[in-house]
């Protein structure tokens, strides 16, 4: 009888041993979701051991008076009794586990994280991730935008509607083109017909609208020289700006930004082709100047791309390309489109023309040739939101949001207005469908 009951006492250890060894492994199993058969496993194990009490109860009972064994007996329930509650608390913790992403790691190195621009976001969604895109801004006191901002005097809230805003919000990530300098330093650039600058203050607007990333590769960032450039990239980091596209020196500016979100490693790449000369008034970084990141010769930034591809999951190029004022497409966009694409881009965003242009695929590669002004001046035009949906599987969907920028102000379209410039775009971007509520697939 003592034999069974020890045999029992040690077949209890045991099942609560493997349980702990189980269990650990079950956990990480469970993040894995891969955890059934270690269920099972365990399940069966305890179901024995309670078995072999019972067995062991029995025999006592048939062989002698129970006062004999009563003290033993309680004890080794009273044993048995803890070690299946420490099961059932493994389990309850292998249950509620959260699982192990790829990128813990990296995140938990802060340091790493901060030498290669890398931003963790919780998205609003465990199951999806939302990026929109806007065109050109510009906040300088002399120009129609703020102006009209200043006499409103409700800040961003009365210039862009609550309709746009919330979309801009409540995106996992927005991104704009910052299309001036911010400081009260520098000279306006000789010879150049139009030249931007903001007040430092006014980096809060960017905070407003629900920014989380801009571009400063553009043809105005350099247009209060060297100082004034400088001035924004500070401004920019005192806020917690991430920018992309320009930086104090070569290294910094073809640097992407990577945001790491539901899982998902996200590159944003940004360059600009304008302007096409050889020394051109918007500086271009080197080994050991500041200034934007250059891409008419294209090669570095393809170089870019390549590598962001191998250590991201999806890569954006935010491009600053095209001729103004038209809806045409000149050879340079199409030529470094296709370029872009091969490199690794999943998806290429451009901007510079000031008006709408088509959308198009570069084989599997979306691209939106421009995006227009979106609070840039006082003419009344059409403009947008581009809003791209990841899953687990990556590309979900992509969708034209129309809008109108009038009278200072920018707001949704709808109805027949959404529809006219639905249309417009379904007209010039033969390769494409767009259907009613703007979401953008590839034809054939």
């Amino acid at each position: 009888v003592w034999h069974v009951l020890d045999w029992n006492h040690d077949l209890a250890a045991a099942a609560v041993k493997c349980l702990q060894e189980k269990g650990g492994a079950m956990i990480e199993k469970r993040r894995r979701k891969r955890h059934g058969s270690h269920i099972f496993l365990i399940t069966l194990i305890l179901t024995i051991a309670l078995g072999s009490v019972v067995l062991g109860c029995s025999m006592i009972w048939a062989v002698g008076s129970p006062q004999l064994v009563a003290v033993k007996l309680e004890s080794q329930l009273a044993n048995l009794v803890e070690d299946v509650q420490a099961a059932e608390s493994v389990l309850a913790n292998a249950q509620s586990a959260k699982p192990v992403g790829k990128y813990d790691a990296l995140l938990a190195d802060e340091a790493l994280c901060r030498q290669q621009n890398i931003y963790a976001k919780t998205a609003a969604s465990p199951n999806e991730t939302t990026i929109v895109f806007a065109g050109d801004i510009l906040f300088d006191d002399h120009y129609a935008v703020k102006v009209k901002m200043n006499q409103r005097g409700r800040g961003i809230v009365g210039s862009i509607s609550q309709e746009m805003l919330d979309v801009m919000r409540s995106a996992d990530i927005f991104m704009v083109n910052n299309e001036f300098p911010y400081s009260n330093r520098g000279t306006p650039t000789e010879n150049k017909k139009f030249t931007f600058r903001a007040k430092p203050e006014y980096a809060s607007y960017l905070l407003d609208m629900g920014a989380d990333i801009v571009s400063l590769a553009n043809n105005h960032a350099y247009d209060y020289g060297k100082i004034a450039f400088l001035d924004t990239l500070d401004t920019l980091n005192g806020i917690g700006m991430p920018y992309v596209g320009a930086g104090r020196n070569l290294e910094e500016a073809i640097k992407p930004v990577y945001f790491i979100v539901n899982d998902q490693k996200i590159a944003f790449v940004a360059a600009t082709q304008i302007e096409r000369t050889e020394n051109p008034d918007t500086k271009e970084a080197t080994q050991n100047s500041p200034g934007v990141f250059r891409c008419w010769n294209v090669d570095k930034l393809l170089e870019v791309v390549a590598n962001a591809k191998q250590v991201s999951d999806y890569v954006i190029v935010y491009i600053h390309w095209g001729t103004e004022a038209t809806d045409q497409l000149d050879w340079a966009q199409k030529d470094q489109a296709v370029k872009i694409s091969n490199a690794g881009a999943d998806l290429i965003i451009g901007d510079h023309p000031h008006v709408l242009q088509q959308f198009g695929y570069c084989e599997d590669t979306p691209v939106m040739y421009s995006l227009g002004n979106f609070l840039f001046n006082s003419k009344a035009q059409d403009t947008c939101l581009v809003k791209l949906t990841l899953d687990a599987n990556g590309f979900k969907s992509l969708q034209f949001i129309p809008g109108r920028q009038q009278d200072c102000s920018v707001t949704m379209l709808h109805g027949t207005e959404k529809e006219r410039v639905l249309s417009y775009m379904r007209k010039i971007s033969p390769d494409v469908t767009i259907d009613g509520d703007g979401f953008v697939t590839k034809k054939g």
